[in-house]
């Protein structure tokens, strides 16, 4: 039904604003009372041999979506019911921003793939985090915990000049570390002048370190898990650099990767190509390159550091591949809107069924110990400051 429904509407729409009416339904589905537990009960991971501990927290399964989808923390319990055993939040950047002029998301319908250069449009650190607590505030007045793991992706402001990019990302951290399982900092998008710039370790180095400590000062009583971002177009050298930078600085993890400035591999012609213009590409083309990178970080910091395998995935089986190379989670964006809202759904499935044919590895252990942090802490569960364990693209 979706398919059919892709091709006779969706496709001749606009993307975003396509992007905006399925959101929305998503999310006017969520706000009736009880639907988002029930719906969450039917299509989350089931099946306990897809549970993943990573980052001192528990997943359910290891499919989460990435960041881009829900920028501005307006939709996380609608994208959790639908299947998704974790919810990216983000770009968040340290001030509001409405992006790149419009249009600024296209479709390569032949190759199933996308391109945007959306350029980091939200509403600012200071609006999603109070969106996030009142989130949280709500379900300490339900008394339950909250059942969504949430991570929040934060990158450079547009207008912000990289010399004052650490000040930028540690305003965001310190307003937004208190409502996050984990925090992410990207600095792969391609369509925010200078941004991949800071991917040179000695620019990572102490803007990652001032992102920790910023966090830390947030959330004293908690440890917030730290991840950087890093782009597929990153040289081998520079791979194995970031590989061996969040080895010593004890980061958290790492994922891999976000949307590439390649055009090779794809099947639409170059010239319509060209037309759609600069931005990032994801989508299927992208899996190869995001299985080399994923399997040299792999190699390099060894098999406890938490990596999120993401770029291309669309099928079970290329889950599995992600996961046989070395993810410990995985995310997804683009395969949703091609393949609908049952997509995290068969994902999971699919891995399950892969297990009991003796298939799947990487599932069900730990990950995300002995990186030089503070271990005991719970995170999600702790006190965190959210009362009872509360807690497209990406560009």
């Amino acid at each position: 039904m979706y398919q059919a429904l892709f091709r006779a509407v969706f496709s001749k729409m606009d993307p975003e604003r396509a992007h905006h009416l399925g959101f929305g339904a998503i999310r006017a589905t969520a706000a009736i009372p009880g639907a988002a537990p029930a719906l969450r009960s039917v299509l989350g991971p089931r099946d306990p041999a897809l549970a993943v501990k990573a980052l001192g927290l528990e997943f359910p399964g290891p499919f989460g979506l990435a960041a881009g989808f829900d920028k501005n923390a307006v939709g996380i319990d609608g994208l959790a019911a639908l299947g998704f055993a974790f919810v990216e939040v983000g770009t968040v950047t340290g001030r509001p921003q409405p992006g790149n002029e419009a249009p600024r998301l296209f479709r390569l319908t032949q190759d199933r793939c996308l391109i945007n250069r959306m350029g980091f449009n939200n509403d600012g650190a200071d609006a999603v985090a109070d969106r996030l607590a009142r989130r949280a505030e709500k379900l300490r007045g339900r008394r339950r915990p909250d059942p969504v793991i949430v991570g929040v992706n934060i990158g450079k402001t547009k207008l912000v000049p990289e010399q004052e990019a650490i000040a930028d990302y540690v305003h965001s951290a310190t307003a937004l570390a208190p409502y996050a399982d984990y925090l992410t900092v990207n600095v792969s998008s391609p369509n925010t002048p200078g941004l991949r710039n800071l991917q040179a370790v000695e620019v990572l180095r102490p803007l990652l370190l001032a992102v920790r400590e910023a966090a830390n000062q947030a959330v004293p009583d908690r440890h917030v898990p730290l991840l950087v971002k890093i782009a597929p177009d990153l040289a081998d050298e520079d791979v194995t650099a970031v590989a061996d930078l969040a080895v010593e600085i004890g980061l958290d993890g790492i994922i891999a990767t976000n949307t590439t400035i390649s055009r090779e591999g794809l099947a639409t012609p170059r010239p319509e190509v060209e037309a759609r213009g600069a931005g990032g590409l994801s989508g299927p083309v992208l899996r190869p390159r995001a299985l080399e990178v994923l399997r040299a970080l792999r190699t390099r910091v060894g098999p406890e550091m938490t990596l999120i395998g993401v770029g291309g995935i669309t099928t079970a089986a290329d889950a599995q591949e992600f996961l046989d190379a070395g993810a410990t989670l995985l995310q997804g964006y683009t395969g949703f809107i091609y393949q609908g809202p049952f997509w995290a759904r068969r994902i999971h499935r699919g891995l399950s069924r892969g297990r009991g044919r003796g298939r799947g590895r990487g599932l069900g252990h730990e990950h995300g110990h002995g990186h030089g942090v503070d271990q005991g802490h719970q995170g999600r569960g702790g006190n965190d400051g959210r009362g009872d364990s509360t807690s497209g693209a990406s560009q």
